[in-house]
């Protein structure tokens, strides 16, 4: 058991011996499941531990596969370095990408949403058929199905629900989003959780995605729906239209935002 300023932590023996002389900080900002820390070291690189709880709804194994080809596409985000299963629990240790999220440096809101759209135009031009990770309205409603029903271990927080939804069951938001379903996609390599944080800049340019875990080809709206919902809680809602506009859609499709943030609602 290791421990550290706050917490204990039962490490597997090899990261116990790699991260020896790294002081830890726990992060509190995003909305992952899995815990996550910084770590530092005077003469060390700067690096990143995430652990979850394993079992059928984890997300670091899904995360590492998509980190490594991400990686290997060309556009940049933490290259994994440890990736092990211990004491019923997950770990992965990675690389640091330069910088800082778009919500912790602060940056100015016209900066923000050009680094934003930037790189999601970057991520969307990459080729789906070179993607392996199937991230279409059937495979995720399945997957949001099977968290529904999962509702006795709380898979589906309905206190987390956006306040349109507030006081629902997830099988009545279930039950929305089987209405609602668009008829077409618009198929592009998706990011899948494309909220501020999860951008890294530095020095007014973009240095990496983080979280990756729901990368996978899917509808264009999944990342602008969630970037959308992100800007408007985080700098206004000022800034979405000339967000969209930067991205190169000025007239996105409304009922398709508004069916991704519903969607995301289970996850």
């Amino acid at each position: 058991m290791t421990q550290h300023a706050h917490f204990e932590i039962d490490l597997p023996a090899s990261l116990c011996l790699a991260l020896a002389g790294y002081d830890w900080q726990q992060q509190t900002i995003g909305h992952s499941d899995a815990g996550v820390f910084k770590l530092a070291a005077g003469g060390k690189p700067t690096l990143f531990l995430k652990t979850e709880v394993s079992g059928d709804f984890a997300e670091l194994p899904d995360e590492i596969v998509r980190l490594r080809w991400l990686g290997s596409q060309g556009i940049p985000c933490p290259e994994v370095i440890v990736y092990e299963t211990h004491a019923g629990h997950n770990w992965l240790l990675m690389s640091a990408v330069a910088g800082r999220d778009l919500v912790s440096q602060q940056s100015e809101p016209g900066e923000a949403i050009a680094i934003m759209a930037e790189a999601l135009r970057r991520l969307h031009a990459l080729d789906i058929a070179a993607c392996p990770f199937d991230h279409r309205l059937g495979q995720r409603i399945a997957v949001a199905k099977a968290r529904a029903d999962a509702g006795e271990v709380d898979e589906v927080d309905e206190d987390d629900f956006d306040d349109e939804r507030l006081g629902q069951t997830a099988q009545q938001v279930f039950e929305q989003l089987m209405a609602r379903r668009p008829v077409s996609e618009t198929l592009v390599v998706t990011h899948g959780d494309a909220s501020m944080p999860n951008f890294i800049a530095d020095g007014g340019r973009f240095t990496g995605f983080i979280d990756c875990s729901r990368l996978g080809v899917a509808d264009l709206h999944q990342d602008l729906a969630l970037a959308c919902w992100s800007i408007q809680y985080n700098l206004g809602e000022e800034w979405v239209a000339p967000f969209l506009a930067l991205y190169g859609l000025p007239e996105a499709d409304a009922n398709k935002l508004s069916y991704y943030q519903l969607l995301d609602e289970f996850f």
